[in-house]
């Protein structure tokens, strides 16, 4: 049995975070674990609070699973602050191993969740010890410092965050103007590969960032390359949106399940 372990924020309403998480690592078939790094108040109208969990609790957290039940592959989502982020390096540099970034830095809703001390601490020390971040487009402009408006300007970013954090680097294109293409700088062979995909056009999307990036740590942990894990992280999102479950007042949760309820 391979596992995973999550690193995230809780989210009450079940459709992103840890929930949203451990509802992916159970789809692949894997044994999900995790660590809350922050409480959040959220539902599919948005995110209404967020406190963060202690770094000596997140610290605590993680070593209590490192120590025990070794994940194959760990994601890690939304940090709340500095602190979390330093607890987090400090168990990555005493266990190493494959790592998935998520660097959210805003809400869908548009809801700050990290300060600027946050995230310099995440892109200087926690970018370099994983294998792979996932920005959407916005995160990626931040991360880049310019906006980022065709494929070419894509490729020139993805290539100079993984040279500059040390890391290869997945530019997700869900918030382009059209199409749904996501573009994957391999750092180690220097490859830019496009993953092509068709929009759905959904209201129901609550989590989507969490779910791709936890179905990637899960390719990682089954022994996948970055690259096929990738593509098989595509595929499954683009079938959970697809599925069209419809649940809340807002922007709804993915179908995580769908491929059970479709051999059922």
């Amino acid at each position: 049995m391979k596992t995973v372990l999550s690193v995230a924020g809780s989210d009450c309403s079940g459709g992103a975070g840890i929930q949203a998480d451990l509802k992916t690592i159970g789809a692949f078939g894997l044994y999900g674990m995790s660590a809350v790094t922050a409480i959040t108040v959220q539902n599919t109208c948005g995110v209404y609070r967020a406190e963060p969990v202690s770094a000596g609790l997140v610290e605590e957290q993680m070593r209590a699973v490192f120590e025990d039940i070794r994940p194959d592959a760990v994601k890690i989502g939304m940090v709340a602050d500095g602190g979390n982020v330093r607890a987090i390096v400090s168990v990555l540099q005493e266990y190493p191993t494959k790592a998935v970034l998520d660097p959210v830095m805003v809400s869908t809703s548009g809801r700050e969740l990290l300060d600027q001390e946050a995230v310099a601490v995440l892109t200087e020390q926690l970018f370099p010890l994983v294998t792979v971040i996932t920005p959407n487009l916005p995160e990626a402009e931040r991360l880049f410092g310019s906006s980022i408006s065709c494929e070419v300007e894509r490729e020139q970013a993805a290539e100079c965050l993984a040279r500059r954090y040390g890391c290869s680097v997945l530019i997700k294109g869900g918030h382009a103007a059209a199409g749904a293409d996501d573009l994957l700088y391999h750092l180690e062979s220097g490859r830019k590969i496009w993953y092509r995909g068709e929009r759905t056009v959904s209201a129901n999307t609550h989590g989507t960032g969490c779910t791709l990036s936890t179905a990637v740590a899960c390719g990682l942990a089954q022994g996948k390359t970055l690259e096929d894990s990738v593509r098989q992280a595509k595929q499954y999102v683009a079938g959970a949106i697809r599925e069209g479950l419809d649940l809340g007042r807002g922007n709804g949760p993915l179908d995580h399940f769908y491929q059970r309820r479709d051999i059922e």
